[in-house]
């Protein structure tokens, strides 16, 4: 970019798909860089920019000048600008949008007006007989000055921007434009040093003279701790400084995410797999973009196998990207990698404070953490000069961002390392159906480790047919009588136990014992969960909850039945069983403290917990070396949900669960109940066999047409008026329709499914249809998606019906 252009390209963080062209005063052309905020004009308002370069000058077209330059140093480097702009094409978001998430929450301004009534208007409010619109808005403003927004939420009707010009025009409103935003940014602490040619301390006071005395001892020291010494030390420096005692320093600090200090260790010494692994993508490091899977078994080591690559990355000057499918798995990975780099390391993801994140963001833009280790969103994390990009158990649907932006991170992981002419790795020991069938043609290459670390023996999985305990009482009912006895023999031998249930909260179904109705969710078509912990129930959707006492909405009735199996109810039958044993969950609720999963991990690993009850997170990747024993309560809960991906899912749920036992000294077995022991899923996962399942699972979704052998896109439709919802879907289905029709030699291989409801038709209140667009070829696919919305573009900005496009959606419910 040349830094005296007159004319620069900017993404504005409002709905627009397009960038636009601004010109800069020349005082500010020295500051100019790509990555940069600025704030800029835009209609009425002033709004956050971001700088992606320079632009050609207009052709007979005025240009508005950019108000400021908000940073000092660019938010994320100009290697990250076709980045964004491809992912904005990819999943028709608006460019500035794309980099607004891409960016720590918290940091741009934007401009909103308010509304204020003036004494004009409540005269006409009482003797005139407004408009029955304006006389909602003049009521609305009665109680004081409001946002335009929250006006026109609460009259909940159309209100065109002309009503609002009238109500000025007649001075019945007054107008306001303010700035807001910008509420994270960078912490600054106060430093004190003492003066070599300080004055004599001899009339000071008792509490001064303590400050001096513990500065000529310690040195220089941050106020914050000079204040554990002398509480009132902040009121008294600047009077010091003013006497010449000591100078006052104005630093940057940075937030520490981490806590507990890690004791550094070594690298491992690898075994041959990994030893060949390790040199094939180190060869690559310096030949540019080469996509790779590696395909390990469950305790083969992969996270050694990334920590060595990503050592060799770092003697070559380049930096690691590193991501894990959730947040409770970055705690072991992160410590795991500090162990090794020390501070070299650096952590991205939402469980961060604004501060925190801002200052993580910080600090790998400036090139001081060469290792970034985060959750999906650490994708945009700002290096400059990528060696390396690993995804970690690639399979997990957690990389799938589900709202605003929906990406896939692992996707973009792979479309990152292509533009940044550098390596990525794909690691599970049960890869998606996408990854291996790229693996398969070719555009992928495989890297294999089929043995787990210091020989150790892959667990022996046994079946248990739960159909025939469907009669039996209480906990044998869950537990059945092959798994009490294994858990009784792990437990008597010091063992700890893992107990899989992908079900949280004490009852899922809780029904009325009277008329039967069960207790749903007021905005949800969808069942409570009772949570005994907090006495309530809620709903997993949309957070809805209500007291655990509770009568029957339909009846009245107080007597509810709690029927369903959740961690919560199974922590409680098993307390009463094993009364001695100690028993922690590991599941959402349980987890949502700072600090939770640290503590659940450390009495894993210094043996205070003997039986661990786990949802899906326990599955992913985590290492619990003293775990011989692995129940899994129920193998088909996932089986059944309407989805083509549903039987990959429980397959690799299963087979990854069963993986966390016997990944230490002592051999393990895995207790697997199923009510379909003959599913090929079932069978696939207890032989650990990935190679059979694949074979079969490609000939179904090839027979039908389903992805990878098809692309997607969804139209997810939604509004809070079921009759409207359905109409606008049924609308927008025949404008579908109409276009292909149209142009029947260009669109003759995209398929238009729907629109029906969603299989949850109602989910926070809002009613939900869909319409699936399928192709083998992704070009068409996007070709008809862009006329849509350019024939169609009111369809997309509707104001009571949203409109959201999933590009390779995946949940389909």
């Amino acid at each position: 970019m040349d830094p005296d252009s007159a004319y620069i390209e900017v993404a504005v963080a409002l709905p627009v798909y397009q960038t636009f062209t601004y010109s800069v005063p020349e005082l500010l052309r020295d500051l100019q860089r790509p990555g940069k905020r600025v704030l800029t004009p835009f209609g009425r308002r002033r709004v956050t920019g971001y700088i992606f370069g320079s632009s050609p000058p207009p052709e007979n077209k005025e240009i508005k000048p950019i108000l400021d330059i908000i940073d000092e140093q660019p938010l994320f480097p100009a290697t990250m600008v076709p980045f964004f702009n491809w992912i904005a094409d990819y999943y028709k978001y608006p460019i500035g949008e794309v980099v607004k998430n891409a960016l720590p929450g918290g940091l741009n301004i934007h401009e909103y007006s308010t509304l204020t009534i003036t004494d004009q208007g409540r005269r006409a409010l009482e003797h005139q007989q407004p408009p029955p619109v304006a006389q909602k808005i003049l009521k609305q403003l009665v109680g004081g000055a409001c946002r335009i927004s929250r006006v026109l939420k609460h009259i909940d009707q159309p209100v065109s921007g002309r009503l609002l010009h009238d109500l000025e025009q007649k001075g019945w409103v007054t107008r306001k434009w303010e700035l807001k935003g910008g509420s994270t940014k960078a912490r600054i602490e106060r430093y004190v040093r003492l003066n070599h040619s300080a004055p004599a301390a001899d009339d000071l006071s008792q509490a001064r003279r303590r400050i001096l005395d513990i500065l000529a001892i310690e040195g220089e020291m941050a106020v914050k701790a000079l204040k554990a010494f002398v509480p009132t030390a902040a009121a008294l420096i600047k009077s010091l400084e003013c006497a010449g005692y000591l100078t006052i320093d104005h630093r940057r600090v940075y937030r520490d995410p981490f806590g507990d200090s890690i004791k550094l260790d070594t690298a491992l010494r690898l075994n041959r797999e990994q030893q060949a692994v390790v040199a094939q993508v180190c060869k690559q490091l310096d030949k540019g973009y080469r996509p790779f899977v590696l395909n390990g078994i469950t305790g083969s080591g992969k996270t050694e196998v990334y920590m060595q690559i990503a050592a060799e990355a770092m003697k070559k000057g380049r930096s690691i990207l590193v991501l894990v499918p959730e947040i409770a798995l970055i705690t072991q990975t992160e410590r795991r990698f500090r162990a090794r780099f020390g501070e070299c390391v650096s952590v991205l993801h939402s469980g961060l404070s604004a501060g925190e994140r801002y200052d993580q963001w910080s600090r790998i833009r400036q090139g001081a953490t060469p290792i970034t280790i985060g959750a999906r969103s650490a994708i945009f994390a700002p290096h400059k000069d990528l060696g390396a990009i690993i995804v970690d158990e690639e399979h997990d649907p957690s990389y799938k961002q589900e709202g605003k932006l929906r990406y896939n991170a692992r996707d973009l992981a792979v479309v990152r390392a292509k533009q940044n002419n550098c390596i990525t790795i794909l690691g599970s020991a049960t890869p998606s159906i996408q990854s291996y069938h790229n693996v398969t043609t070719r555009k992928y290459v495989e890297l294999k480790l089929t043995r787990r670390v210091e020989q150790r023996q892959l667990p022996e999985i046994r079946l248990v047919d739960l159909r025939q305990v469907r009669d039996a009482r209480g906990l044998q009912r869950f537990i059945t009588p092959p798994l009490l006895s294994a858990m009784t023999e792990s437990l008597d031998r010091g063992e700890q136990v893992l107990l899989f249930l992908n079900r949280r909260g004490y009852a899922s179904f809780p029904v009325c014992s009277a008329c039967g109705q069960p207790m749903r969710c007021k905005h949800c078509d969808i069942s409570l969960t009772l949570h005994r912990r907090s006495n309530a129930y809620r709903c997993h959707y949309c957070g809805f909850s209500r007291a655990a006492t509770s009568h029957c909405d339909s009846c009245g009735s107080p007597k509810i039945r709690h029927l369903g199996l959740g961690t919560e109810k199974l922590e409680e039958m098993l307390t009463s069983r094993f009364s001695q044993a100690r028993i922690a969950r590991m599941d959402r609720d349980t987890t949502a403290r700072k600090g939770s999963i640290v503590r659940l991990l450390k009495g894993l690993k210094e043996k205070t917990i003997d039986i661990l009850i786990g949802t899906q997170m326990v599955a992913k990747g985590h290492d619990f070396p003293n775990i011989t024993l692995v129940g899994i309560i129920c193998a088909d809960l996932s089986l059944s949900f309407p989805d083509f991906r549903a039987g990959e899912r429980t397959f690799q749920l299963l087979a990854q669960v069963a993986g966390r036992a016997g990944r230490g000294d002592r051999p393990g077995q895995v207790i697997l109940q199923t009510y379909n022991p003959e599913h090929f899923c079932i069978t696939a996962a207890q032989s650990q066999d990935y190679a059979t399942y694949y074979q079969q699972e490609i000939i179904f979704r090839q027979a039908l047409a389903y992805p990878p052998f098809s692309r997607m896109i969804q139209l997810k439709i939604s509004g809070k008026d079921p009759h409207q919802a359905e109409q606008f879907a049924r609308g927008l289905g025949d404008d579908c329709q109409t276009l292909k029709a149209t142009y029947p030699a260009t669109y003759r291989r995209v398929d238009i499914m729907g629109p029906i409801e969603a299989t949850l038709t109602r989910i926070a209140g809002r009613y939900r249809w869909q319409i699936l667009l399928k192709s083998t070829q992704i070009s068409a696919l996007h070709r008809f998606i862009n006329q849509l919305m350019t024939a169609h573009h009111t369809r997309f900005t509707h104001r009571r019906i949203r409109v959201a496009i999933d590009v390779d959606p995946v949940f389909l419910m």
